[in-house]
């Protein structure tokens, strides 16, 4: 490239090149600020001298330079490094020396992202990673359900080591004051089963057969079924955000450092109280349930509330009601292993405890379904 100068314009920065014996010198002037940053890298990248030859900058020339023109400077004197030329700056004033030289500090360049790959692929991986981590957290809660039963065992032999105050605290908790929104819930579902069986049932003039819709429907699924949903998102949700919060409080770990055992401390409390509580909230889900229904029906069929419990004791038995009851301990032993569980597996930071309570609602529910659904097939098959 020919010596002389690249740009002069007064109040634009420029770049001068001339030839000193085997030196090469490189005189910058103007200003060097952002705004002429485009013309001022198109100079620089120019800038091409043979590799091992010796270059002078000399920065006397320069009336104003920002980062943007540091920066250049910098990546000049880089380039000329990486050519194997010896370059020296000279000339520089002091503010804008220490300018490139933060530049330089901060020339951290990052690792360019590999490349995304094929949509495809990027799906089926994601699913493998999925499936992992399923089987990854179902070997953990396995090993987790073994160490309760352990230290259940232990309990129960030695009942002097169960602390009978933090139990009933929490009946209190997870049962009693669960009692209104469940009571609730379940009249309405009752409501709404009577109103829309019967307005299916009218076009076949057999509106009395509610009576047996409502009545199989709540005592053997919807009733159970619903109770533990909530209790889910109630109860198992708080567990696994009081034992999380204190696992990040290292709560945790200040209770083994004394020689107590968190299962027996956190956990057994949790897990008895809420297998006391959930019958007796399905006991009453049920009870509201047909009282909603037959007062529905009463309102809208004017089916009578002596009519109602006659063909309610026609339609269904005794044992259709402990069919809905005998699954309670089971979904209440899956929602306090699941949120407790959950809660030790918090790790650090607030964020945690909201991802870990987040998982706890959604494993619970699921695990429930299936249960559910286990013991519909397994009374289906015993003739039940």
């Amino acid at each position: 490239m020919p010596s002389g100068h690249m740009d002069v314009s007064v109040n634009q920065g420029w770049l001068r090149r001339t030839q000193e014996g085997d030196a090469l010198v490189l005189t910058a002037g103007g200003r060097w600020l952002v705004e002429q940053s485009a013309a001022l890298d198109v100079m620089v990248r120019d800038v091409a001298p043979e590799k091992g030859r010796p270059v002078r900058l000399d920065l006397a020339g320069i009336e104003a330079m920002d980062t943007a023109g540091a920066w250049l400077i910098y990546r000049l004197l880089r380039t000329l490094g990486e050519l194997g030329c010896r370059a020296e700056t000279v000339g520089a004033r002091p503010e804008f020396a220490a300018l490139i030289e933060q530049a330089s500090v901060n020339d951290n360049p990052c690792e360019i992202a590999p490349p995304s790959g094929n949509a495809l692929m990027r799906m089926i991986a994601r699913i493998g990673d999925s499936t992992l981590m399923v089987f990854s957290e179902a070997r953990s809660f396995l090993g987790f359900f073994g160490l309760v039963l352990i230290t259940l065992a232990r309990g129960l032999r030695h009942p002097s080591r169960l602390r009978l105050t933090p139990i009933v605290f929490h009946v209190e908790q997870v049962g009693l004051n669960a009692l209104p929104i469940v009571a609730l819930l379940s009249f309405l579902i009752g409501v709404v089963l009577a109103y829309q069986g019967a307005d299916q049932l009218r076009r076949f003039g057999a509106e009395v057969f509610v009576v047996n819709l409502i009545a199989v429907s709540t005592l053997r699924e919807i009733g159970i079924l619903l109770t533990a949903i909530i209790v889910a998102g109630r109860s198992g949700s708080a567990f696994t955000a009081q034992i999380g919060s204190m696992n990040v409080n290292e709560e945790v770990d200040a209770m083994r450092t004394l020689g107590m055992d968190p299962i027996e401390v956190l956990v057994l409390p949790r897990l008895m109280a809420l297998i006391i509580s959930l019958p007796l909230l399905g006991f009453v889900a049920d009870m509201m349930g047909l009282f909603g229904g037959g007062l529905m029906a009463w309102l809208a069929l004017g089916i009578a509330p002596d009519l109602f419990i006659e063909r309610l004791n026609d339609a269904v038995s005794v044992s259709s009601f402990w069919t809905g009851i005998i699954k309670a301990p089971f979904f209440a032993l899956l929602i306090a292993l699941v949120g407790c569980h959950e809660g030790f597996q918090v790790k650090g930071s607030a964020e945690s405890v909201g991802q870990m309570t987040t998982r706890s609602v959604v494993e619970s529910i699921f695990l429930v379904l299936i249960a559910d659904a286990l013991f519909s097939i397994f009374f289906a098959v015993i003739g039940i």
